[in-house]
């Protein structure tokens, strides 16, 4: 009896461990690809932290340097007696080609003799000015080109006709020879220039006719 029972829990330990032997093998069977899937997964790249970038660095370079002209770089000087010249000049060429317009734009008679007189005397007196310019030394070329206030006059009389025009003639010849005078006046007292400071006390007292027979137009 005692021999029985020995073989018997010796069979089912034998039993025991053949059904264990058989559990793990089966259980290592399973164990096999989870290892592999672990493995896999720890050797796919984790995310990279995004790299720091440092800020930009100021940008330094200097823009292509503009070369200023010549007009830019140093003003045009213009000498007292030039610019008396182009004064009156332009003041010349003013009271030309103002009473021109009233020839064909004038209704009143007295406003076209006016405008034949004035024709006539700075045309006239253009000529007395370049002969008194070329006498500088060095000599001087009358630059007659209108100031912007003389171009926008004559455009504005330009549109204007009959009545209308006549006032605004009028006005402008006052307005004119006023400031025509006054720039004569200065540049005899104080021109650098003899010639010229000789033409402007001759022509001095004749825009001063001038004015007075403007005021009454």
């Amino acid at each position: 009896m005692g021999t029985r029972q020995a073989l018997s829990s010796w069979g089912n330990t034998i039993a025991i461990f053949r059904n264990g032997s058989f559990f793990m093998k089966n259980a290592a069977l399973f164990a096999i690809p989870l290892a592999v899937l672990a493995l896999a997964g720890c050797k796919k790249e984790s995310p990279q932290p995004a790299e720091a970038t440092s800020p930009a660095a100021p940008d330094t370079a200097m823009p292509p340097a503009v070369v200023p002209t010549a007009t830019e770089t140093v003003a045009e000087v213009v000498s007292p007696g030039q610019a008396f010249a182009n004064t009156a000049a332009a003041s010349d060429a003013f009271e030309i080609a103002a009473s021109k317009l009233a020839a064909t734009h004038a209704q009143s008679a007295n406003v076209k003799h006016f405008a034949e007189q004035m024709i006539t005397a700075h045309t006239k007196s253009t000529t007395l000015l370049k002969t008194a310019a070329s006498a500088a030394i060095p000599a001087i070329t009358p630059d007659p080109t209108l100031s912007p206030a003389q171009q926008q006059t004559l455009d504005t009389l330009a549109t204007k006709s009959g009545k209308d025009f006549d006032e605004a003639f009028a006005k402008a010849q006052v307005d004119g020879h006023q400031a025509t005078l006054d720039v004569l006046k200065a540049y005899s007292s104080t021109g650098d220039v003899p010639s010229l400071k000789a033409f402007a006390d001759h022509v001095i007292p004749i825009v001063v006719a001038h004015l007075n027979m403007a005021k009454a137009l």
